[in-house]
């Protein structure tokens, strides 16, 4: 068999792919959550005409613009790889997810990229109102591009509505039921939620940061940080029970994975233990140096102290995915999703005592949970793809059988060419961003991306008003009187 370092085709494009989107989730869940806030804040400020938020918007506006070019750029790279190493996947599963994937263009992309540019730069152009609704609508365009691809991954993990033909395709049968399956609404809660936390960190990472360097007179720093540890106080929380839901459901719908997350090798007849800590050993079906809690996992998933859970010694061998990978990304997730409970509580409980701008251990404590959001989604996203295989359509279409025709090391010097132009271009943007959050929000900051466009057609009434060379009385009248109002 052909190999590159001693892994075969299937494996490489398999980390390939992986490494992409990983790269590329966590562009999405700064923007979906960035433009929210976005939305949030300048809402704010066209209520109390407060120009702290205004300033805060245009602080994170170019953060947000910055993710959302690099998560555009990054998301095209993944798709041409559905047809470059996944020729298999895309000629069974195309009718199927290849309209779903349309669909999240047609809808989410196209209202995103209508309403960005009055988003950036149309504030002293198209009036308040109308970027009020344009800021709003790049946010429902976000959340209407996760709807769609949420989709189509919880398609791929929980297939129905379909039929096979002759070729050995998936046809549609039924849009509603493959839109819609049971684990989409799980899928898309819990998703969100840790996109909209993800920027919770980030912004409160941000704000401590800038308290930390002496920055607490600076409004600016002191809204962003108060609004994030409120958000994080919710929603963490929220997230945490998202995800037991979550958990429950996928009990139902894929005990296998289920089984690979505890490090249940064994089969549990009389209430399943906890797992806290151990080693797997997928080889010998065991679990290493374990410490756990009994019967605490069969409580868990609902099933009473006595419930009875499966393990892997009822899958065959060839039907088990792997568990090292699953049991640990599973653990990071969970535990870093406790953690950001606990920071939400410190600081409910620093505001309660007054404390919330004079207690720099909670800074520094933010400032190290800053990038949580990031590392929680990429290992809970490992521990839903990884914890699929060896299917990549859960239980219909092998992954080795959805692989293109290739050779090893041409997968394997394409992921080599990957891993150094990613880490340049990508490296360079992610350098670009976080010297903007370190910079604070100016107490005189303008916007700064109204200044880029020429006016190649001149000024509009608005604008003219703007700029004082138009009284109030005027804007109205459509004359464009250069002359000051008397």
């Amino acid at each position: 068999m052909d190999s590159f370092l001693g892994l075969d085709a299937t494996i490489l494009a398999r980390i390939q792919f992986g490494f992409t989107v990983s790269f590329h989730f966590i562009f999405p869940a700064i923007s979906i959550g960035l433009a929210s806030y976005l939305a949030v804040l300048n809402a704010l400020y066209l209520w109390k005409r407060d120009a702290t938020y205004l300033r805060l918007f245009n602080f994170w506006v170019k953060i947000f613009a910055i993710s959302f070019a690099m998560g555009v750029v990054s998301g095209i790279v993944m798709s041409y790889q559905f047809g470059t190493n996944w020729s298999g996947f895309s000629d069974k599963a195309g009718p199927v997810v290849g309209p779903l994937m349309a669909y999240e263009v047609l809808t989410a992309f196209f209202l995103e990229a209508g309403f960005l540019g009055i988003m950036l730069f149309g504030r002293r152009k198209v009036g308040p109102g109308l970027h009020m609704l344009a800021t709003l609508m790049v946010a429902v365009g976000t959340a209407i591009s996760a709807t769609w691809i949420l989709s189509v991954n919880s398609w791929m993990q929980t297939p129905q509505g379909f039929a096979m033909n002759e070729a050995g395709q998936f046809v549609p049968e039924d849009w509603w039921a493959i839109v819609f399956t049971p684990s989409f609404p799980y899928r898309l809660a819990h998703t969100l939620t840790a996109a909209y936390l993800t920027t919770a960190f980030i912004v409160g990472g941000t704000g401590a940061w800038h308290l930390l360097r002496g920055h607490g007179h600076n409004p600016g720093v002191r809204t962003m940080f108060s609004m994030a540890m409120w958000m994080i106080v919710v929603t963490a929380p929220l997230q945490v029970m998202v995800g037991h839901e979550h958990g429950l459901n996928t009990l139902e719908h894929q005990p296998v994975k289920i089984a690979a997350m505890e490090g249940h090798f064994e089969s549990h007849p009389d209430g399943a233990p906890l797992i806290l800590f151990g080693l797997p050993d997928q080889a010998a079906g065991e679990m290493r140096y374990e410490i756990s809690i009994p019967h605490l996992s069969s409580v868990i998933f609902g099933l009473g102290w006595t419930g009875a859970m499966e393990g892997l010694d009822v899958v065959p061998d060839a039907e088990e995915p792997p568990v090292a990978v699953i049991f640990w990304s599973f653990r990071v997730m969970v535990g870093l999703g406790f953690l950001m409970v606990g920071a939400g509580l410190w600081g409910l409980w620093a505001r309660w005592r007054g404390a919330l701008y004079a207690t720099p251990m909670l800074w520094r404590a933010m400032v190290a949970m800053g990038p949580s959001g990031l590392v929680a989604v990429i290992a809970g996203w490992i521990t839903t793809e990884v914890g699929r295989q060896p299917y990549v359509v859960y239980g219909q279409l092998r992954t080795a059988d959805a692989v293109s025709p290739l050779g090893a090391s041409a997968v394997g010097w394409s992921l080599v060419a990957f891993v150094v132009i990613y880490f340049t271009v990508f490296g360079a943007g992610v350098v670009y961003l976080l010297r903007l959050m370190t910079k604070p929000p100016e107490l005189d900051e303008r916007e700064g991306p109204d200044e880029g466009p020429i006016r190649t057609a001149g000024l509009t009434p608005h604008q003219m008003v703007e700029d004082g060379q138009l009284g109030d009385g005027q804007a109205g009248t459509g004359r464009g009187d250069p002359r000051p109002a008397e």
